[in-house]
């Protein structure tokens, strides 16, 4: 059968889906350009799909493409379809990567090189072409140098339009909070890369009849906007923004099953949501939306940055950071980013002076006495002293981590910057989300995935190993900066800004990332632990005293969260292990802080370090790549342990607003309560409230948020007590604490309770793999609650490991006395039960499966 044949019959299936066809693979696109060889009947339609539906940059389709567009300019084909000229548009269209080599080469062919030169003044991703095009300029050639000079004068970026001053348009509203989760949901994660596919399930649990409003608005020929309360909490998911632009947004020349712009308003925006819209290209506008409803037509005034509405104004907006209008002309963040480097560096070439065509990030003037801990990590980072709030930076990212259910979005935008290597020092890949219960497309990425980065210079695990963040944190350096494709990528050593899939590829291929320094938040601890409290409680207590002090709300409609986009820095639990204070970190993530960094003493951090230089050994022994990167990485902690001195916030240091934090007053657990990590409460006052179930069902003791102690605390609540009245789900963060767990006897407790064990890895956490029964009332250790995360209709508490063996228990929420009963005579033995895994301290330590 002709391969145009076959591709109808897909085409057809996808067309079933509401969807366009997948881009073209290798073999699809080979067997389009043999066809082409041959002149066959159908080569106009298959010469549209080569120019259309191939993939960009580094993509195995566009090497295919590359090659065969290079013989025919190289009079090596006997395609007739397609001119010398046609083949070099068709390359100018491929962002860069394999098209830029041929297009260079090019510039030495008089008769082809004014072609080619045009074509490379659009294409801002060409790496090592640079400096190809710098030595053709040195020799003399004339089309180099006006190569040199577009790209002097960026005019890839003046040829593209400006955004209109006033922009008319139509609301399409969500009211309340939207989370990534409605947006991207987790049980359509194995969709993800598949843009198209994967935006179909935008809100069909959150808003029914979305899907069907937004083409109804489309009849209106204006813009739609995307406009809610609270936007994009929760998880770092570049799918979130690809849906709302798939359906809100404008096709990109040349790229597939992806476009660019789109607005989104609203009343708070998750920073990490508001900087991946900046990453593709979208508008985020922070402003009240309480005057618009869902079909309401109104203008954005861009030039007087308000909204306008029946030719009144209704609210006022700042357009922020000063440079948005230059990234959303640009197509997004980072190919700004991009292009203003590339301007700069053909200007010193060229001996020309700096630029003024782009706009300047506005600095602040720097009046601090001191640093923050945070300031003072990122100006490290920048080789600085420190640096302060408002100030634009691109800090050097040394750790960037992926995970399996973005890591085939982060593979897609590592090709499309062209990159065959990264340049951040580490670079970690995980499949902790996927590894229980595999789909397919999962399989192939697991199969597919772990060659793609370790070819490039980074780590990659494999399917069973864990959760990312639990192995990520091993690998941190101390003081360093880093980022991950996740929301919970927060280090608690060092500092890291989690990213979408767009910004950790950049991360990882360039070694920076874009940051605007945010203002920090401290939290200070005072007083002595007490009897039956655990770290969980310290994370709840954090936003039960924002709380009290008014400025943490639960209604959504208003609402206050002074953590939302700040750096929370924890002091006053110096003594911790690096293990606990990740505890913390993590939880940040629900505080919608932007990271969390946690002043630690340098014992607990060697102690940590001469753990984690035995376990890169171990992975050494046991074959995993790339050894290259894990020897850099284990050398540099030997440099740190050779000389261990951590940096300090200052005393004068300045912060946002200072919460202290009593554990002496700190006598009972805290829960967060269905369905919001925002909704503490004492577990008395949650008694005390008719509204709030009571009744336990199922019990979830796994996830990132809990460390090999916590299960050793669980077993002994439920040591002796056969089989439980709840379902319990167990699955530890890593392999290594499977096989402690095991080899400690803790596993045969949690079989005699009929727990169901899990892989190691997310599980329930993110709910893409099993899931609770259907309004069931959950106890968990997991990170967040949102509605309908882990089952549908599911009521879910967030509390500790020791509280949640105790539900599980009685099947029911304790009370106070219950609880401490348990809790002081099952965990009296605590230097054995919250004992840490120290790989140095355990004789030739080596790596299980």
């Amino acid at each position: 059968m002709a391969f145009l044949e076959e591709y109808k019959l897909l085409v057809e299936q996808r067309a079933k889906l509401g969807v366009p066809p997948l881009v073209l693979n290798a073999e699809q696109t080979k067997r389009i350009c043999d066809e082409l060889e041959q002149n066959t009947k159908d080569k106009e339609e298959l010469k549209q799909l080569l120019i259309n539906r191939v993939g960009v940059g580094v993509d195995d389709s566009a090497l295919v493409k590359c090659e065969f567009l290079h013989k025919i300019l190289n009079d090596k084909s006997t395609c007739d379809c397609i001119s010398k000229d046609e083949a070099i548009t068709m390359l100018s269209t491929m962002l860069g990567g394999y098209n830029v080599n041929i297009l260079v080469q090019l510039l030495e062919n008089e008769k082809l090189a004014s072609k080619a030169a045009q074509a490379l003044e659009d294409i801002i991703f060409v790496h090592d072409g640079f400096n190809k095009i710098v030595k053709l300029h040195e020799q003399g050639n004339s089309y180099a140098t006006s190569v040199l000079k577009s790209w002097a004068d960026a005019q890839w970026f003046k040829k593209r339009a400006d955004l209109a001053d006033e922009i008319e348009c139509v609301c399409f509203k969500v009211n309340g909070e939207t989370n990534t989760d409605d947006l991207s949901p987790a049980s359509e994660a194995f969709t993800r890369s598949d843009i198209p596919l994967h935006a179909q399930a935008m809100l069909v649990r959150r808003q029914e009849g979305s899907l069907e409003k937004i083409q109804e608005l489309k009849k209106l020929n204006k813009q739609i906007v995307y406009v809610g309360d609270v936007v994009g909490t929760g998880s770092s998911r570049k799918s979130a923004i690809n849906s709302v632009q798939w359906h809100l947004g404008v096709d990109i020349n040349g790229v597939a099953n992806k476009k660019t712009g789109g607005i989104v308003i609203g009343q708070t925006i998750a920073p990490i949501f508001f900087n991946t819209a900046q990453d593709s290209g979208a508008l985020p506008i922070i402003a009240d939306v309480s005057k618009l409803e869902m079909g309401d037509e109104f203008i954005i005034d861009i030039k007087n940055e308000c909204i306008i509405k029946n030719k009144e104004k209704i609210s006022d907006f700042k357009l922020s950071p000063n440079t948005i209008l230059d990234e959303v002309k640009a197509g997004g963040r980072i190919p700004l980013i991009v292009g203003r480097s590339l301007c700069a560096k053909a200007r010193e070439v060229l001996k020309m002076p700096a630029e003024d065509i782009f706009k300047k990030a506005i600095q602040p003037e720097n009046t601090q006495k001191g640093y923050t801990l945070a300031q003072k990590m990122l100006g490290r980072a920048c080789g600085l002293e420190g640096v302060v709030p408002g100030m634009y930076i691109e800090p050097q990212t040394s750790t960037v981590g992926s995970q399996d259910t973005t890591g085939p979005m982060t593979r897609d935008e590592i090709k499309e910057l062209a990159s065959l290597g990264f340049n951040a020092d580490f670079v970690l890949q995980s499949f902790c989300h996927t590894a229980a219960y595999p789909k397919p497309s999962d399989v192939n990425t697991h199969a597919t995935l772990p060659s793609f980065m370790s070819s490039r210079g980074g780590v990659s695990l494999k399917p069973g190993d864990g959760v990312i963040h639990s192995w990520l944190n091993r690998f941190v350096l101390p003081d360093t900066v880093g980022t991950g494709g996740d929301s919970h990528t927060r280090f608690p050593l060092g500092i890291a800004f989690p990213a979408g899939s767009g910004l950790v590829a950049f991360a990882a291929v360039t070694g920076a990332m874009p940051l605007n320094v945010p203002k920090s938040i401290l939290v200070r601890f005072k007083g002595e632990l007490q009897a039956g409290i655990t770290l969980r409680d310290l994370v709840n207590a954090i936003p039960l005293v924002a709380i009290k002090e008014g400025l943490l709300t639960v209604d959504k409609k208003g609402k206050k969260n002074i953590f939302a986009g700040k750096i929370l820095e924890i002091e006053g639990l110096e003594s911790l292990k690096v293990e606990q204070a990740f505890e913390l970190s993590d939880a940040s993530a629900e505080r919608s802080a932007a990271a969390c960094c946690v002043n630690l003493s340098e014992e607990s951090v060697a102690e940590y370090l001469k753990s984690n230089i035995a376990l890169i050994n171990a992975m050494l022994d046991a074959g995993y790549e790339s050894k290259q990167t894990l020897i850099r990485r284990r050398d540099k902690m030997q440099e740190w342990l050779n000389n261990p001195v951590l940096l300090r916030a200052d005393k004068d240091a300045s912060y946002e607003h200072i919460f202290e934090i009593d554990l002496n007053e700190i006598k009972e657990p805290i829960l967060a309560c269905p369905n919001d990590p925002d909704d503490v409460a004492t577990l008395s006052d949650v008694l005390a409230n008719s509204n709030r179930p009571q009744n336990i069902d199922e019990v979830f003791i796994g996830s990132c948020m809990t460390n090999i102690g916590h299960y050793r605390a669980a077993a002994e609540i439920l040591k002796g007590k056969g089989m439980l009245k709840t379902r319990l789900w167990i699955a530890p963060p890593t392999k290594m604490d499977k096989a402690q767990l095991t080899k400690e006897g803790y596993y045969s407790i949690f079989g005699a309770s009929g727990a169901r064990i899990e892989v190691p890895g997310c599980s329930l956490c993110m709910g893409n793999q099993a899931r609770v029964n259907d309004n069931a009332v959950v106890f968990s250790t997991s990170t967040r609650n949102f509605d309908n995360r882990m089952g549908l209709g599911a009521k879910v508490y967030l509390g500790s490991a020791e509280l949640a063996a105790v539900c599980a228990l009685l099947g029911r929420l304790p009370k106070l006395d219950e609880y401490l009963a348990l809790s002081n005579e099952k965990l009296s033995d605590k230097a054995k039960i919250y004992r840490y895994l120290n790989f140095n301290e355990i004789e030739n330590y080596k790596l299980e499966d």
